[in-house]
């Protein structure tokens, strides 16, 4: 073979495997793509650092009368304690609490973390009872204690009887209204029921006679709704007349139940 044939064959030869070597090579691969982040907070973004926040804080129904129950809710987020004042103290971030205020108040909640401190407040409207139909105009009448018990009408028996008559019915029943009123005003208060007689008879007689007579006006007080633990007895016989005239109308004086106050 020719020296120019060689180096012929010799040139093809490079040219080919240059040519072979180009093709085989690998086009580079594209750059990975990038997941977009999610939107929503980190794991780092839970963790709260700032104040607390109080989402709601009510009270229902806002008005009440007195006596009547009304009710504190509240939600907060983002706090390390939460205190409602007007003694309720520390509470959960979210809860109710029943409350029964004596008049119209204001409630405040105080949240607070180790960022700051958020309050809030809500009202509650308390109006009075409103007045019930048997005391309305009704005003205490006037005088202290004993002025009232001695203004009690005294109930009178017939000779040698302790039997509740007809005049002495109506006095007792004016007399209950009159001690229930009393009462009412003094209720630490207490009346004695005294049994009397007239002069005729001996001391001893006059006594038994007085104590059933001051008995049959407890009983009777009592039946018109007078509680009994209010009312004590004592006879005094003959010994404490109104009068010592010997007639007739001084001796229907002296029989009677009356009325003073308890010690």
């Amino acid at each position: 073979m020719s020296r120019v044939s060689f180096r012929g064959g010799l040139s093809a030869m490079i040219l080919l495997a240059a040519l072979g070597v180009g093709c085989s090579k690998k086009a580079p691969a594209p750059p990975p793509s990038r997941t977009p982040a999610p939107s929503g907070p980190s794991t780092e973004s839970n963790t709260f650092s700032g104040r607390p926040s109080i989402v709601s804080f009510t009270v229902e129904p806002s008005t009440v009368e007195r006596g009547q129950t009304a009710t504190l809710r509240w939600s907060v987020t983002g706090a390390t304690s939460v205190i409602i004042d007007h003694g309720i103290g520390a509470v959960d971030m979210q809860g109710s609490k029943s409350i029964v205020p004596a008049d119209s108040t204001t409630y405040t909640l105080t949240a607070r973390s180790e960022g700051g401190s958020a309050s809030a407040t809500t009202t509650v409207n308390v109006t009075p009872l409103p007045e019930r139909p048997e005391n309305v105009g009704r005003q205490r009448p006037p005088g202290t204690l004993e002025q009232r018990v001695a203004s009690l009408q005294d109930a009178y028996f017939d000779y040698d009887k302790n039997d509740i008559r007809g005049d002495a019915q109506t006095a007792l029943t004016n007399d209950a209204n009159a001690l229930k009123q009393i009462f009412a005003d003094f209720p630490q208060a207490s009346v004695i029921v005294e049994g009397h007689c007239d002069e005729r008879g001996s001391a001893e007689y006059n006594l038994g006679l007085g104590d059933r007579r001051a008995t049959a006006a407890k009983d009777f007080l009592a039946q018109l709704g007078i509680p009994s633990d209010k009312l004590k007895t004592v006879s005094y016989g003959k010994e404490r007349p109104v009068c010592t005239e010997g007639t007739e109308d001084c001796y229907q004086r002296n029989r009677r139940a009356h009325f003073s106050v308890g010690q």
